[in-house]
């Protein structure tokens, strides 16, 4: 299992750095969809060293006032970090087409990830197939802009 759980662990990691570099490089024209949904670069602070942490992440649900993340980590039993440092500190930063915003994250009511669910599955059928590979409940992260 720990073996597992590390290959995991360095496959996302690679695929952030990835990511990143590729956006970087192409001046943004490359990596602003996956799978058909906008990337956006989520900026928390680390629940244990309080230094700002950055995670290329996919938004099946994006709207002028509301970006929903899933925190899938594909179907893995653990929580990704990034979940654990928004529920410590949920004053993030959304980065998108260049511009930073502050935002206010918040795990969705089990009254409304079953009412997001089907428009999620519908952007990208992978979260269905992660959520039946686990039996952690995955979490549905709402970011709204801070007031």
């Amino acid at each position: 299992m720990a073996a597992q759980q590390t290959l995991t662990d360095l496959v996302t990691k690679a695929m952030n750095v990835t990511h990143k570099a590729a956006l970087k490089v192409t001046g943004g024209r490359l990596g602003k969809q996956v799978f058909g949904m906008p990337a956006v670069q989520l900026h928390t602070t680390g629940r244990k060293s309080g230094q700002r942490r950055s995670v290329m992440l996919t938004a099946p649900i994006h709207e002028p006032d509301r970006i929903v993340l899933i925190a899938s980590k594909g179907g893995d039993d653990r929580h990704p970090d990034w979940y654990h440092n928004v529920v410590a500190h949920p004053d993030v930063e959304v980065t998108e087409d260049g511009a930073t915003r502050p935002m206010r994250a918040r795990t969705a009511t089990p009254e409304e990830k079953a009412e997001m669910w089907p428009a999620i599955v519908a952007a990208y059928k992978g979260y269905a197939g992660y959520q039946k590979r686990t039996d952690r409940d995955i979490p549905v992260v709402i970011c709204e802009p801070r007031t």
